[in-house]
């Protein structure tokens, strides 16, 4: 038996952490209809409150796969809930980046699973493909869905071409910060998994 290969524990517990993960996005999606400057916010809620799960699942992993096929899972729920593809790319390279960065720590090394997780969650950035790559058709979108034009002049606002790379980085550093803070809530399952 190949202990590097996935087997059917690995795919469930994959497929209960990306649902755990869409339920905090899809928690904090439904905020953003309160204001779009929380929708531009999105980089910093998911990142810290979708922290607690991620480092539960990163205790979990011990073979390259997991967090890639994760991205996969999430690109495919982002399309089916309506986001679209264009976000596809940015979310399934993120996930194997990040998977990469943490198994070049053999999965135990808490510095490569903290810019492994802040890598990741740069998937949360695809949130904001359809705003800005299909501005005009969003928009009119959002428009005949019965939001104000003040709601969507705020939403272009925050979220464009000029401020896309302030969001990326944004997400990045409250990735990192996240895992210290998730790590912090389930220090007892890393300590469990030999983490350091």
């Amino acid at each position: 038996m190949n202990n590097n290969k996935l087997c059917a524990k690995d795919f469930i517990t994959i497929g209960i952490f990306t649902a755990l993960l869409f339920v905090v996005e899809f928690a904090c999606g439904l905020l953003g209809y309160i204001h779009p400057y929380i929708v531009a916010s999105y980089v910093v809620m998911i990142p810290l409150v979708g922290s607690i799960p991620m480092m539960l699942f990163y205790s979990k992993i011990e073979k390259f796969g997991m967090l890639s096929i994760m991205s996969v899972l999430l690109a495919i729920i982002m399309f089916v809930t309506g986001m679209g593809y264009l976000g596809a790319p940015l979310i399934i390279g993120a996930g194997v980046i990040a998977d990469l960065i943490a198994k070049s720590g053999k999965y135990k090394s808490f510095k490569k699973i903290i810019l492994s997780h802040g890598v990741f969650c740069l998937w949360i950035c695809a949130n904001y493909f359809p705003v800005i790559v299909t501005a005009d058709s969003y928009r009119q979108d959002l428009v005949d869905g019965g939001f104000s034009t003040e709601y969507c002049d705020n939403l272009f606002r925050a979220i464009n071409t000029k401020t896309i790379a302030v969001l990326l980085i944004l997400c990045f550093v409250f990735g990192c910060i996240g895992a210290v803070i998730g790590k912090k809530v389930v220090r007892k399952h890393f300590e469990k998994a030999g983490i350091v």
